[in-house]
């Protein structure tokens, strides 16, 4: 059975005795309801570090609308099982309650992270990435890893996060993992498993349209390919498109036209009923 930690004085503890051994900490943030993204994750962090803690902790400060937050599934007994098949001895499971990580404080630091929190996700999300800037600066603090693992899917997090680490001058080697698919091509996410069966029809449309214009980048015009998005989902019953953008990877802002020095990817969200679905794609 897994070592699952609860408070931050045990965790801390169980990674100095590691650490006594010269041992390299790998870390997973997750907030639980672990699929196979998840476990790609913790497979490239055992590959690279001696032992890794996977967090599982559903994050109150990131969300800015509090219905999402009380729907998010949270399935502790089920992640720990899932982690158990990696590895029984190589990964410490630190689950902390609300209170063990704010103290009866639940708000969130301010950032700045150069503008990028204020496209995009920032857009519609109000605070969020103070929140998610909040949350793992803490567990960077309380579990200091040499190597932290994100996924790609949440591309503008994982942009943020770097952004912290160097202004903080936090020493961790933050690593970027590809996207990881269903057969459908729909990205793998929690928040998946809320979805009603004529919606998960429906969603590998996302990726289909995302699919089209990375296939389209190279002969089409930004604008066109706005228009030809916006026009696809007005014919959708099921999929109400937030938005669709095409950005400089870089700066994160949207691109207007297209310069053969810059690397660009097209960014997505999708509601399907009350279920919100982002994803994204490298256009060259």
């Amino acid at each position: 059975m897994l070592n699952v930690f609860t408070n931050k004085a045990a965790i801390t503890g169980a990674i100095a005795a590691y650490k006594l051994q010269k041992e390299t900490v790998g870390f997973v943030p997750t907030m639980g309801a672990l699929h196979q993204g998840h476990l790609a994750l913790v497979k490239k962090a055992l590959l690279d570090t001696s032992f890794v803690v996977v967090s599982i902790f559903v994050n109150p400060t990131q969300f800015d609308n509090n219905d999402d937050l009380e729907k998010y599934p949270r399935t502790l007994d089920d992640d720990v099982k899932l982690l158990q098949t990696l590895s029984k001895n190589r990964i410490l499971v630190y689950a902390p309650s609300v209170f063990d990580i704010y103290q009866g404080k639940t708000v969130a630091d301010s950032f700045n992270f150069d503008g990028l929190e204020f496209e995009m996700e920032g857009r519609f999300r109000t605070g969020h990435f103070d929140g998610v800037g909040t949350i793992v600066k803490r567990f960077f603090e309380i579990i200091k890893p040499q190597k932290a693992y994100f996924g790609e899917k949440d591309f503008q997090q994982l942009a943020i996060v770097k952004k912290m680490v160097q202004k903080h001058a936090i020493p961790v080697q933050v690593i970027g993992c590809p996207i990881y698919r269903e057969p459908s091509g729909l990205a793998m996410s929690s928040r998946n498993t809320r979805l009603n069966p004529s919606c998960k029809a429906m969603a590998p449309f996302v990726y289909k349209t995302l699919a089209t214009v990375r296939d389209n980048f190279g002969t089409k015009r930004v604008e066109e390919m706005l228009e030809w998005v916006s026009s696809q989902f007005a014919k959708q019953d099921v999929l109400k498109l937030e938005y669709f953008i095409i950005a400089d990877v870089e700066t994160l802002k949207p691109a207007q036209e297209k310069q053969e020095t810059k690397k660009y990817r097209a960014f997505i969200a999708v509601y399907a009923d009350d279920v919100r679905l982002i994803d994204n794609i490298a256009l060259n």
